[in-house]
């Protein structure tokens, strides 16, 4: 269960990872995303408060939650998948997360496979974080 030290607070942190429609590419993909969001944030599951995932429409193959339970992963930590709203024009195929933690440094959002073009802000040519992580587009 996540608990607080006295110099942490509750952050959240966003991530997104485009997928074919197989549970194969969920499979694989969303757990990379996780471990990248853990990693680049320097998270620990026994920190994680509750993780929820959006899925577009068109991904109907396998549910993230369970492509993470699959994995052995987040285990202990309460997960919620809804479906993305369609809206004209958004990218396809892609799966969002918000992963709730206490800690002590600022969030960190990851975007792969595609799903780097959500948050131009973030991203220079080579892919590399460097926005001012303001609010652009839908994520």
């Amino acid at each position: 269960m996540a608990t607080m030290t006295d110099t942490e607070r509750l952050y959240a942190v966003r991530g997104a990872v485009c997928c074919t429609n197989t549970k194969e590419s969920i499979g694989v993909l969303v757990p990379e995303l996780y471990r990248n969001l853990l990693s680049v944030n320097h998270i620990s599951e026994d920190s994680i408060v509750s993780i929820q995932f959006s899925v577009n429409r068109e991904l109907t193959a396998l549910n993230p939650a369970t492509a993470l339970r699959h994995a052995g992963l987040a285990r202990d930590v309460p997960l919620f998948c809804a479906a993305e709203p369609w809206i004209d024009g958004y990218l396809e195929n892609v799966i969002r997360v918000l992963v709730t933690w206490y800690g002590s440094t600022r969030p960190v959002p990851v975007y792969l496979n595609g799903a780097e073009v959500l948050r131009p802000d973030l991203h220079n040519d080579d892919n590399n974080v460097t926005g001012n992580g303001s609010n652009r587009d839908h994520d």
